[in-house]
């Protein structure tokens, strides 16, 4: 990962957040850092590494649901993983906004990509971004 004028870059374009530079991040809380929950992050990218399109989401959401109705409308496969719901499971979430810096769910990756939400996934498939099957 590149750095440009204090941002992490991807592919020459700024991340629109700062993440805390690890000469500000003790050494004795490093491990705990990199090592939080990090089963949870390992079975997200394990299904990545997979699976062409995946939607983490949760219950109760309405959102994940809605990013699985609009893949569904286009006739494309995908790997839905739930983590709990409002009500538990939050810390496993919270790893996985960690690792990518999305703040919400879903989370659809598409060929190794955090493409967005729910909103974003409908929009590529109706540009034509992502190709419907149908």
């Amino acid at each position: 990962m590149a750095y440009a004028a204090g941002f992490p870059s991807f592919e020459g374009n700024p991340v629109p957040r700062t993440i805390l530079a690890e000469s500000q991040i003790h050494p004795t809380v490093r491990e705990k850092i990199a090592n939080y929950r990090s089963d949870t992050v390992k079975a997200v990218q394990a299904a990545v590494a997979a699976n062409a399109i995946v939607v983490v989401g949760m219950r109760m959401n309405p959102f994940p649901k809605k990013a699985r109705n609009a893949l569904d409308a286009a006739g494309l496969a995908y790997e839905y993983l739930e983590y709990g719901s409002y009500l538990s499971e939050w810390r496993r979430r919270l790893a996985l906004k960690m690792w990518t810096g999305w703040p919400t769910f879903p989370m659809v990756f598409v060929k190794g990509v955090l493409i967005g939400g729910a909103d974003d996934v409908a929009r590529l498939i109706a540009s034509g971004e992502i190709p419907s099957k149908k």
